[in-house]
């Protein structure tokens, strides 16, 4: 993973993260928050993986269900943000739609990402502090906004 600080203005933060073959995108972008000190961001990225583990939210049981994808795929969209638990962790939630080679897509949570050959990614911060509480009734963890 390599990184540069591209925009600082007003309390914002702008960083281009270019990861390579190998990385896995929720270890090097948590790494990067606890290293840049990042409690509130957007994430955006393209490029490609070799393989990812998605999981879907089922309502009924409060449980996430595992969706593996064990292929080359693009990343047509990721998206997501980072907030932090209520330890003051880095708390990641990524989205992503990713094309298969027949043209069809696979998409939900992304739990995991192993980059091949190159993920491009944004990681706009916010000046406001953003924390991730976790909801029992749910079984999740959510954003709450503070009055």
């Amino acid at each position: 993973m390599r990184s540069k600080l591209v925009h600082s203005a007003h309390g914002q933060r702008t960083f281009v993260v270019v990861l390579d073959t190998g990385d896995e995108i929720r270890d090097c972008l948590t790494r990067l928050a606890r290293q840049e000190g990042i409690t509130a961001a957007q994430i955006t990225a393209i490029g490609a993986f070799s393989r990812a583990a998605f999981r879907f939210y089922e309502w009924e049981s409060r449980r996430y269900e595992p969706i593996p994808c064990e292929e080359q795929v693009e990343v047509v969209s990721l998206n997501g943000d980072i907030a932090v638990d209520e330890e003051g962790r880095p708390s990641l939630h990524l989205h992503a739609a990713l094309g298969r080679r027949d043209g069809s897509l696979v998409g939900g949570d992304l739990e995991a990402g192993h980059v091949r050959p190159t993920l491009e990614v944004i990681v706009t911060e916010s000046p406001a502090h953003l924390r991730r509480v976790a909801n029992p009734s749910l079984n999740l963890a959510l954003i709450r906004l503070e009055d």
